[in-house]
């Protein structure tokens, strides 16, 4: 900087130390998404996650915001190009694709979700007597994209040997299932929801099979993230639940807390989703 004064290159290096301490602390995005087939607005996401985001910004040592990411493509596209440090990601076959092709590392799987299944509902008179009855017939289920009908579609390719050979009816909304076998629409409905299938069973509906199980609700951090990072991280989730002040944090998201999943068990999944 031949020719600049030392007062110049006092307010040159003072712009270049703010800058880097800008990037230094740059928010770390935690996106969090609910799925596409429940309604939850996003300031109820944000809010649900706060004290959660607080405590992770204290122990990564920057500030953490939450991003609620409600459309699949617009949460596959962030995950691509890592744009999330950390993500809670409810359908299991975006996380794994996530895993496998940009490098996400598996942290911890939600409490209660470990064993996800999608139940088959028919009519208390049904003539339907397994799976396999419905090649050639309808089935009603929730967004082509979520989870639930990436484990229908397994299912019935295992039952029926192509899943093409069922006639699939979307509607967004998992509670809206029912409607499509009470009405006589489709024979049979698929939902993972557990109050749709009590509800269903309460009116005298029938469950004429579910699929396997699948963990869903993941959290998963970037691979930009340190393996440090990720630990820490991972070591905090796992323990929330052993304490009152984190059972209190917990709350808001209606989560019992969170538990360490098989990495290898779930890519064996991915593989039965036919990822």
């Amino acid at each position: 900087m031949r020719g600049m004064n030392t007062p110049h290159l006092r307010v040159v290096a003072t712009l270049v130390l703010v800058a880097f301490c800008g990037l230094a602390q740059a928010n770390l995005v935690f996106a969090v998404n609910e799925g596409v087939t429940y309604r939850v607005p996003n300031e109820e996401i944000r809010a649900r996650y706060a004290a959660i985001a607080a405590d992770l910004s204290k122990l990564l040592k920057q500030p953490v915001q939450i991003e609620p990411v409600a459309d699949y493509p617009s949460l596959r596209k962030g995950l691509t190009d890592k744009a999330y440090d950390l993500a809670l990601v409810h359908p299991a076959h975006i996380s794994i694709q996530a895993i496998k092709k940009s490098d996400y590392k598996l942290l911890a799987v939600t409490k209660g979700f470990q064993d996800y299944k999608a139940s088959f509902l028919v009519t208390a008179d049904s003539p339907l007597k397994s799976l396999a009855d419905l090649k050639g017939r309808k089935l009603g289920a929730p967004d082509e994209d979520s989870i639930t009908s990436w484990m229908v579609r397994a299912t019935i390719r295992d039952l029926v040997g192509d899943p093409k050979q069922v006639s699939y009816v979307y509607t967004r909304y998992q509670d809206a299932v029912p409607f499509f076998v009470e009405n006589s629409l489709t024979p049979a409905g698929a939902t993972a929801s557990n109050a749709v299938v009590k509800a269903w069973q309460d009116k005298g509906g029938k469950v004429l099979a579910t699929s396997k199980a699948v963990p869903i609700k993941h959290v998963i951090a970037s691979p930009k993230l340190s393996a440090e990072q990720a630990e820490a991280v991972r070591d905090y989730l796992l323990s929330l639940d052993a304490s009152d002040e984190g059972k209190k944090k917990l709350e808001p998201t209606k989560w019992k807390g969170f538990a360490a999943y098989d990495n290898a068990q779930l890519m064996a999944l991915g593989t039965w989703l036919g990822l």
